[in-house]
Formats: structure tokens, C-alpha cells, sequence
């Protein structure tokens, strides 16, 4: 336990910012699992990826790197999403008489 007033202060103000950072970041994560299958949300979370990096609530090089598997996976989900239905319509039957 700190003896100078001014540390006291300091230790209440650090348990705050890190209760307020900590919220920060699990929100960051959950955006971030929701944004990978739905392209419409990725613009605001990498948004957010970066207001979070302009605060220092997380490091600049993790907020690009998140960007970048975001954005990855955004594509991989859209590949996904076009070819499925390709692949479902060119599958044939075969016709033909039974013995």
C-alpha cells in the first residue's frame, strides 16, 4: 500500500483505465468473431481497431494485423458464399433405365 497520497490516486485512476481498457478489448473480440462471416460489419470493426490503436488501448501492429485476418476472412466467406451455389448446380442426375 503506497504512503504518498499521490500514488494512492495513481493506483485508483490505474484500476479504472484497466477495468475500461479490459471492456475495450473483450468488446473488440466479439466484433471481431461477428465481423468475420458478415462483410457488411468489417468496415466499422477495423474502425474501431484503429480508434482503439490511436488511444493505446492496443498496439498499432495488432490492430493492422487484426485488420488484415479480418479482411482475409471476409474474402474466404464471400468465395465460400459464391461457390457454393455453383457447386449445387452442377451436380447432375443420372437419368436413364433401370434394369
Amino acid at each position: 500500500m503506497p504512503n504518498i497520497k499521490a500514488a494512492i490516486k495513481w493506483q485508483r485512476q490505474t484500476e479504472r483505465r484497466t477495468l475500461r481498457n479490459l471492456d475495450l478489448k473483450t468488446r473488440l473480440k466479439t466484433l471481431f468473431k461477428k465481423a468475420k462471416t458478415n462483410a457488411e460489419q468489417a468496415s466499422s470493426v477495423e474502425a474501431q481497431f484503429d480508434k482503439a490503436a490511436r488511444k493505446g488501448i492496443i498496439h498499432p501492429n495488432k490492430a493492422a494485423r487484426k485488420k488484415a485476418r479480418l479482411a482475409r476472412a471476409v474474402r474466404a466467406a464471400a468465395a465460400v458464399a459464391a461457390a457454393a451455389p455453383v457447386a449445387s448446380t452442377s451436380a447432375k442426375k443420372r437419368g436413364g433405365k433401370k434394369k
